[in-house]
Formats: C-alpha cells, sequence, structure tokens
C-alpha cells in the first residue's frame, strides 16, 4: 500500500513537472475513490486525458474573458425579454451563435439610454469568446484617447496592429459626441483595418441615419459607413428606459448576480 503510494505520488509530481495538472488532480481523485477501480485502464486514462483538456479550455476561456475587458459580466442567458424594447429573442440566440463573426459581419445596436446595449453588446462578444474568438471592449470616447496616449508615446502602431488582431471589437457609446476631423480620421483607419477580416460591435444612442453628420467631413465619413455597415446586422430597441422599473431579480439581496437589465451601470 505504502509502495503504492509513493508511486502515485512520483506520478503526480510527473505530471506536474510535464505541466498536466488536471490529470495529476484526476488522478489523486481516481485514487481517493475505489469506483474507479472497477474501470479498465485506458478507460481511467480517456477520464484524465479528457479531465486536462477540459481544464485547458477553462483556463483559456478565463484568459480570452480577462483580456477582453467585457464592462459587463454579461450572457446571453441573462438578457431579459419580458418587458416590450424590440428585442427579438431570435435575433439575439441567431447571433450568440457567433456566426457572424466566422462571416466577419458587424453588429450595431442602436437604443436611448437605460434599455440595454452595454449588457447585449458585452453578452454577443462573451458568446463570441466561448466559441474561440477573441474580443475586447472600448467605450468610443475611450478609443480615441488611447489612440492619442498612444502615438503621443510611439506606441501607435503597436496599438493599432492589436486590436486589428482581434475578432469582435465592442466599441460601446459611438458617436455619444461628434467627432473632430482626426479623430474621424483615427476612426476610419481602425474601421478599415477590420473590414472584411474581422468583427465590430457597436452600440449607438444615435439613428444611423445621423451617424454621418456625427462623423464630420463628408468624405471621411462614406468611407466609416460604407465599411461599417456593408454586412451589419442592426438590433434596434426602443422603449421605456429599463432603470426606471426594477425586476424582482434587481430588488433581491445585493449578494444575488444580476441578470439584464438593472445594473446601474448598464446602457
Amino acid at each position: 500500500m505504502k509502495g503504492t503510494e509513493v508511486l502515485t505520488n512520483s506520478t503526480v509530481d510527473g505530471l506536474h513537472s510535464l505541466r498536466l495538472p488536471g490529470m495529476a488532480r484526476g488522478l489523486l481523485e481516481q485514487r481517493e475513490h475505489p469506483d474507479y477501480d472497477a474501470l479498465g485502464f485506458e478507460e481511467r486514462l480517456a477520464m484524465l486525458v479528457d479531465r486536462e483538456l477540459t481544464e485547458r479550455q477553462n483556463r483559456k476561456l478565463d484568459r480570452m474573458l480577462k483580456a477582453a475587458h467585457l464592462r459587463l459580466s454579461a450572457t446571453i442567458e441573462g438578457i431579459d425579454y419580458a418587458r416590450p424594447r424590440g428585442l427579438e429573442r431570435s435575433q439575439v440566440l441567431s447571433l450568440a451563435e457567433a456566426h457572424w463573426v466566422s462571416s466577419h459581419h458587424s453588429v450595431a445596436i442602436i437604443a436611448a439610454t437605460g434599455l440595454g446595449k452595454t449588457y447585449i453588446s458585452c453578452a454577443l462578444a462573451n458568446a463570441a469568446i466561448r466559441r474561440g474568438h477573441s474580443a475586447y471592449y472600448l467605450r468610443g470616447p475611450r478609443l480615441h484617447d488611447e489612440i492619442s496616449l498612444a502615438r503621443a508615446d510611439g506606441r501607435l502602431p503597436r496599438l493599432m496592429a492589436t486590436w486589428a488582431r482581434t475578432d469582435v471589437l465592442v466599441i460601446d457609446d459611438f458617436l455619444l459626441r461628434p467627432l473632430a476631423p482626426d479623430q474621424a480620421a483615427d476612426l476610419l483607419e481602425v474601421i478599415e483595418d477590420r473590414v472584411g477580416l474581422r468583427s465590430t460591435i457597436v452600440t449607438s444612442q444615435l439613428p444611423v441615419a445621423m451617424w454621418h453628420e456625427a462623423l464630420g467631413e463628408p468624405t471621411v465619413a462614406d468611407g466609416i459607413l460604407d465599411r461599417l455597415l456593408e454586412n451589419v446586422h442592426r438590433v434596434e430597441l426602443h422603449g421605456e428606459s429599463l432603470r426606471r422599473h426594477p425586476t424582482g431579480k434587481d430588488k433581491a439581496s445585493s449578494g444575488a448576480k444580476r441578470s439584464e437589465p438593472g445594473a446601474a451601470d448598464e446602457k
């Protein structure tokens, strides 16, 4: 018995040395539960391999979610369809499959404040990440701040390359205020790097018909809109702000995780 224990410990140490912690934990669990003794060698080995693969996938998912810097821990399952705002469940569930990402299409979510734009955009980005795509969240004003800072310290080419490699770039509060000519030109470069190659989610309080004017210089505005709206899936919401009528979930204890809508920072 003691020899078996020494052998198991040696194997566990070896698995850790090989960077196979999932298999190591699985082996210890098998040793502690006699029910596994009824299984054959290949069955137990297959279970250890599955354990390692699952843990690696989970670690990768955690890294991708952290790297995305999503403003909200939003999920497709947490989206609320009870209150009328023109949100179609079938459209959301279709977008959640992330085929639009594989096809390098874009999503535009247009609605007044308080109707859940931010939550839905983060939920769609979350769904894309869970299907193996990378994502990154930026508020529109912050995007221009990041570009200005990167230009000042010489990081701009690296920053633009990083954004260009990201499968889903979320630009929240797009055109929150009209853009200066240099900001519109920078935005055109960001969008140009993505057209036909990557996907973009934009949320805006401004109706699409007013985007051209808010983008400023007509030629640059034409370039941005031609690229951004070429293959776009529109989600247009309307109605009363969801913040005014918290749901039963939102009235629950503060320790409970909130579903959409109701978070104070949701748009």
